[in-house]
């Protein structure tokens, strides 16, 4: 999500602490420039493995060795994974949704935007609920992907989710209107309020899996697709290539 400064609240981590520490009265409205406004429900950020949906829980049957969960907001995927006995990080620029995940229990955390990271020798990053959304636009993609490269081992993975967002373009005659000002549809600008607090606009990357594959290609990896999700939605896996 957005960076946090002090013209940009940490919404998400006040949301969360609210949660955690019950104080929840409101969710968090989501302000998009491609459609109305909606809302996340914040319960459901502390969802249980069968609450999960069905591309989520295959990412984390997937995971395996030493594991970073890349946006890991309240923690509820590395606690999963935590508890299979895998060496999981749950890292997150949001300071308020690091201490929910280490009062949660998460023993290995680290606060900071994933492009300051440098920590590497990883088998897995995780990247889920809508992952490719980091990556902000379609031209920074690939040296997002490539970061992401450096972090892992050889024959390392993502496990990355996105959506296919075609069809919010869709005319009821059947026609697709576009964007001028976008290089790309899957490109959408956020705003998130709670508890009348409103984030600096932060851009948001969806991206369909023939677009995604040709960005991993281009970074040094090979890609798959795992499953489709009920929505138009998909979970990828992206395996480091040799240099």
């Amino acid at each position: 999500m957005a960076k946090k400064d002090s013209k940009n609240p940490d919404i998400f981590g006040q949301a969360l602490l609210d949660f955690h520490n019950d104080k929840y009265s409101e969710d968090i409205t989501v302000i998009s420039s491609l459609t109305e406004d909606d809302e996340i429900p914040v319960p459901y950020l502390f969802r249980s493995y069968e609450e999960m949906p069905e591309v989520e829980q295959k990412a984390l049957q997937l995971a395996q060795g030493k594991t970073l969960d890349i946006g890991a907001c309240a923690g509820s995927h590395t606690l999963y994974l935590q508890n299979k006995g895998i060496e999981v990080t749950a890292l997150d620029i949001s300071e308020g949704a690091i201490e929910v995940c280490k009062s949660r229990g998460v023993k290995s955390t680290q606060i900071t935007d994933i492009l300051d990271y440098r920590e590497s020798g990883y088998d897995t990053l995780l990247l889920i609920m809508n992952g490719t959304g980091i990556f902000q636009t379609l031209k920074k993609t690939e040296s997002y992907l490539t970061h992401l490269r450096s972090l892992l081992k050889t024959d390392g993975q993502i496990l990355v989710d996105s959506s296919d967002i075609a069809f919010m373009y869709e005319e009821e005659d059947g026609s697709y209107w576009r964007d001028a000002s976008r290089d790309y549809y899957g490109e959408v600008t956020f705003q998130i309020n709670y508890k009348n607090q409103t984030s600096a606009a932060f851009d948001w990357l969806y991206l369909d899996f023939k677009t995604l594959k040709k960005e991993a290609e281009k970074a040094g990896f090979t890609c798959e697709k795992i499953c489709d999700g009920p929505h138009y939605d998909f979970l990828a896996r992206l395996i480091k290539t040799e240099s």
